[in-house]
């Protein structure tokens, strides 16, 4: 059934076109006419781009950024680090 499952990447720390230190985060599910995506930026915890999703979907998206922005900063900063891999 469509949006059962919702899966979440995330990017390793990148600097965006101003050099601020920012983190991709992207949610993916299938949906009635095929995958619906939402793509988030931290630590903003906004969505900038999203197919798919409902505008209510959307808000708890970005609710769900802000509740664990710490959490998701902190995972990007590891996989950042190639050295920690070892």
């Amino acid at each position: 059934m469509p949006g059962e499952n919702m899966t979440m990447t995330y990017s390793a720390i990148v600097h965006d076109k101003d050099n601020n230190k920012v983190v991709h985060v992207k949610f993916e599910r299938d949906g009635d006419k095929g995958t619906d995506m939402a793509e988030g930026v931290l630590p903003e915890c906004r969505i900038i781009s999203h197919n798919g999703y409902s505008k209510d979907e959307i808000s708890r998206l970005e609710d769900y950024l802000r509740g664990n922005l710490d959490d998701l900063m902190a995972k990007a900063k590891v996989i950042s680090n190639p050295l920690k891999w070892l």
